[in-house]
């Protein structure tokens, strides 16, 4: 299997994306990866490696950057290089912790859309209390959706589930207000008979309360929302926990406290942290397209690279091809 990886996309890189392209290639010796960027910033962190193979590019798509005008633009940056090397088959999919616009914009024009997807849909996995986490998908690819791009949510989040993250017929839910079937918008009282009719285990309306206990296996929604939802829960997270920092740096007393649960903390934390299931793929493309969080650490890249290796084994975009097309010949 080969994966090409953007070394300059990130808050981090190159070096924490380069260790956690040694970490991928130690634990999974069937993998060859295809670093793309700037070799001379690059070079502090490289040591050999038979199978990882560098190749150096000029331009740096930036965090600040148009993404469309980037990428049609800066031909020789590392992301559209590596994207390149999907389209033409030297490489079977492609991970960036870089510029979330950018990669969508070089996953549509370069790599392609599958056929009979109208819309490919950003989809992280997100935590629940109990560590099983939930694929929730349009994360905000499209800002709108129709009722029926939710209904290719839903099967292409389904099948992910499935194949990637082992969950047997997984549960389908559909984001809304309330949990009764006529609740919602035109958006959601258009798309909740579709879903009903489609082939996944469709359970109905969930609520954005409930999405942390594990309300469903995938979840669907359009992009705008999902948007709002996946930052209210980053958002909420990273300020529970500097409330409790606070709380416990007040006194000697809570100090001592702080000291004896820190190792409960740091894993609790840990389960809150979505970057730990892996990046979020860009579901509905010709191969697959993985968004790694922008702050990714080296263990976060290596979880990404994970999800990206494990979504070629399992021919994922295959999978979601042939459902789609079945589906459509049914229709």
């Amino acid at each position: 299997m080969k994966i090409a990886v953007d070394a300059m996309g990130g808050d981090n890189a190159p070096k924490e994306i380069i260790e956690g392209v040694y970490k991928a290639l130690t634990e999974f010796t069937d993998l060859e990866i295809q670093l793309y960027g700037h070799e001379e910033k690059m070079q502090p962190y490289l040591r050999a490696q038979d199978r990882l193979s560098v190749i150096h590019c000029e331009e740096i798509i930036e965090a600040e950057d148009d993404p469309v005008r980037a990428v049609r633009r800066k031909k020789n940056a590392s992301m559209v290089q590596m994207a390149q090397a999907v389209k033409e088959g030297r490489a079977d999919a492609c991970v960036s912790a870089g510029n979330t616009g950018a990669l969508m914009a070089a996953g549509l024009f370069v790599v392609g859309r599958i056929e009979g997807v109208d819309r490919p849909a950003l989809a992280p996995t997100l935590p629940t209390i109990d560590g099983k986490g939930f694929v929730m998908l349009d994360m905000g690819a499209n800002a709108e959706a129709r009722p029926e791009h939710l209904v290719q949510y839903a099967v292409m989040g389904s099948i992910y589930a499935e194949k990637v993250r082992g969950i047997q017929n997984p549960t389908v839910g559909l984001l809304n207000i309330g949990t009764e079937e006529k609740k919602g918008n035109d958006l959601t009282k258009a798309a909740f008979p579709l879903l009903k009719q489609a082939p996944i285990n469709f359970i109905g309306n969930v609520e954005s309360r409930d999405l942390l206990n594990g309300a469903a296996d995938v979840v669907v929604t359009d992009g705008f929302t999902g948007n709002m939802v996946l930052k209210t829960i980053e958002g909420t997270a990273m300020n529970v926990f500097a409330m409790i920092k606070d709380v416990f740096m007040t006194s000697a007393k809570t100090k001592v406290a702080a000291y004896l649960v820190k190792d409960d903390l740091r894993g609790l934390k840990g389960m809150l942290d979505y970057s730990e299931y892996g990046g979020a793929g860009l579901f509905g493309l010709k191969a697959p397209v993985i968004k790694a969080h922008g702050s990714s650490n080296a263990n976060a890249m290596f979880n990404a690279i994970r999800q990206t290796r494990t979504m070629i084994e399992n021919d994922v975009t295959g999978t979601i091809y042939s459902t789609l097309e079945k589906e459509q010949q049914n229709d």
